[in-house]
C-alpha cells in the first residue's frame, strides 16, 4: 500500500466518522443559512483535522502537502455531500490570489486562516452587465482618492457575496489605454459603506449568484494587489486557477454510476433500459470523456506539484464536462418519460438528475462562457489565429458602448 493509499483511507475513516452530522441526509431540509451555519462547522472540523488547506504553506495555516493529495481528498469528499459549496470560490481563488500578490503577508496569513477555518468567506468580483465573459472590457471604475482609490460601478454574477466579508476585484484605472492595460486587481472589505448586495433567483430557484454596486466605496492603496495597470496579468492568474478548483469531469451533476442505475431500473421498448445500445454507448461516451478529462486534472496537478504553470487546456474541463453533463441529465429525464418532470426545489444537483439538467445551463455560463472557452482552445490550445478583434490596441474610452 502507497503513502497516497493510506492518506486516503485516513481520509474515508473521517469523512465517514463526521457524516452523520454534517452529510447529505443531516441537510436535508435546512434552510439556506442552517445549510451556511452547518457549512462553518464542518469547515472547522476540517482545519482542525488537518483537512483544509490541505497544499496550502504551513507558514499560511496549510497542510503543505501536494495537490495529489488534495485531489485524494476531494474525491473521497465528494460522495458525502459535504456544505462545502459556500467555500469553493473563496479558497479556490481569492484566498490563494492573495496569499500570492498580497502585499501584506501577516494580514494575507490572518484572512487565510479565517478562511480555512469558515469564519470568512471571499468572493471573486469580475463579470459586469456589459462585459460578459470578456474580463477585460470591464467598466466598474477605480480612481485615485488621496492616498487611496475610490470605486464606482457594478459587478454581475457574484457567488455568494451576500455572505462574503472580502472580494477580490478588478477595475478600470485608466481608460485612455488599450483596454487590457487599464486595469488594476484590488481586495476590498465587502462591509465598507457604498457596498450593495442583491442576489438574484435563477431558474433552478437558487439565489447564490448576485449583482453588487460600488457607490464611491473607498479603499486605501494597501488593498492593491497588482501594479496600476498592470491588473489584467493577476486576473489571468486567477482564471488559471479556476479551470482546474472548478473543475469536475461531472460538470458538477451525478457521478455516471446513477446513470447506470437508473438505466437498470427502468423500462424501454420492454426491456432494461440498459440493455438499450443507445444507452450503453451514452454509458461508454461519457465514461471515456471523462477519464480523459480526469487525466488532463492530473497532469495539471502534477505540473503544479512541480512549481509549473498549468496550461489552458483547463478551458477544455469545464466545456466538455458541463456540456455533457446537459445532455446525459436530459436523457435521464427521457428514461423516466413523464415522472422524470417531477422537481424538487431541495434536491442536490449531483443527486436528482431534473435539478441537474435545470441548473446546468448556469454552469455553461458561470467561469468564462461557451463561446469564450471556445476562443480560448483554438487560439492557445489549437494554435489557430485569433477573431478579427476591432477594438485591439483602441483606446478604452474610445470603443463604442
Amino acid at each position: 500500500m502507497t503513502d497516497l493509499d493510506r492518506y486516503r483511507d485516513r481520509a474515508r475513516a473521517w469523512l465517514a466518522s463526521v457524516a452523520p452530522e454534517f452529510g447529505k441526509a443531516a441537510r436535508r431540509g435546512l434552510s439556506e443559512a442552517e445549510d451556511l451555519a452547518l457549512g462553518r462547522r464542518y469547515q472547522r472540523e476540517k482545519y482542525e483535522a488537518g483537512y483544509a488547506g490541505i497544499n496550502w504553506p504551513v507558514e499560511m495555516g496549510g497542510q503543505g502537502l501536494t495537490h495529489i493529495e488534495k485531489v485524494a481528498f476531494d474525491t473521497e469528499e465528494m460522495p458525502f455531500g459535504m456544505p462545502v459549496g459556500y467555500f469553493g470560490i473563496s479558497l479556490g481563488m481569492p484566498v490563494p490570489i492573495l496569499q500570492r500578490f498580497g502585499s501584506d503577508k501577516a494580514f494575507a496569513r490572518e484572512r487565510t486562516i479565517a478562511a480555512l477555518r469558515g469564519d470568512e468567506i471571499w468572493c471573486q468580483l469580475f463579470s459586469e452587465p456589459a462585459g460578459g465573459s470578456d474580463l477585460a472590457g470591464l467598466r466598474l471604475r477605480a480612481e485615485q482618492d488621496g492616498n487611496g482609490w475610490k470605486l464606482n460601478g457594478q459587478k454581475l454574477w457574484t457567488s455568494w457575496a451576500q455572505y462574503s466579508d472580502y472580494g477580490v476585484i478588478v477595475a478600470r484605472t485608466d481608460p485612455t489605454v488599450p483596454k487590457h492595460k487599464g486595469l488594476t486587481y484590488f481586495w476590498v472589505d465587502m462591509k465598507t459603506p457604498g457596498v450593495t448586495v442583491r442576489p438574484i433567483k435563477l431558474a433552478g430557484g437558487d439565489s447564490h449568484v448576485n449583482e453588487v454596486f460600488f457607490d464611491d466605496v473607498r479603499i486605501d492603496d494597501r488593498h492593491r494587489m497588482s501594479p496600476v495597470g498592470g491588473g489584467f496579468a493577476v486576473a489571468m492568474a486567477t482564471l488559471m486557477i479556476e479551470r482546474y478548483v472548478a473543475t469536475d469531469s461531472a460538470g458538477f451533476g451525478p457521478h455516471l454510476d446513477l446513470f447506470v442505475e437508473l438505466a437498470r431500473s427502468v423500462s424501454l421498448n420492454g426491456r432494461p433500459a440498459i440493455e438499450d445500445g443507445r444507452v450503453r454507448s451514452t454509458i461508454a461516451r461519457n465514461y471515456a470523456m471523462r477519464s480523459a478529462l480526469d487525466a488532463i486534472t492530473a497532469r495539471a496537478m502534477l505540473m503544479m506539484q512541480a512549481g509549473m504553470e498549468p496550461g489552458p487546456e483547463g478551458s477544455l474541463n469545464k466545456l466538455v464536462s458541463v456540456r455533457s453533463r446537459q445532455r446525459l441529465s436530459e436523457m435521464a429525464i427521457d428514461l423516466q418519460g413523464a415522472t422524470g418532470f417531477a422537481y424538487d426545489d431541495h434536491a442536490l444537483v449531483k443527486e436528482d438528475w431534473t435539478a441537474s439538467w435545470i441548473n446546468a445551463p448556469t454552469g455553461r455560463i458561470a467561469g468564462g462562457a461557451d463561446e469564450m472557452l471556445l476562443n480560448t482552445i483554438a487560439e492557445r490550445i489549437l494554435g489557430l489565429p485569433q477573431d478579427h478583434r476591432p477594438d485591439k490596441g483602441v483606446p478604452f474610452n474610445q470603443i463604442p458602448a
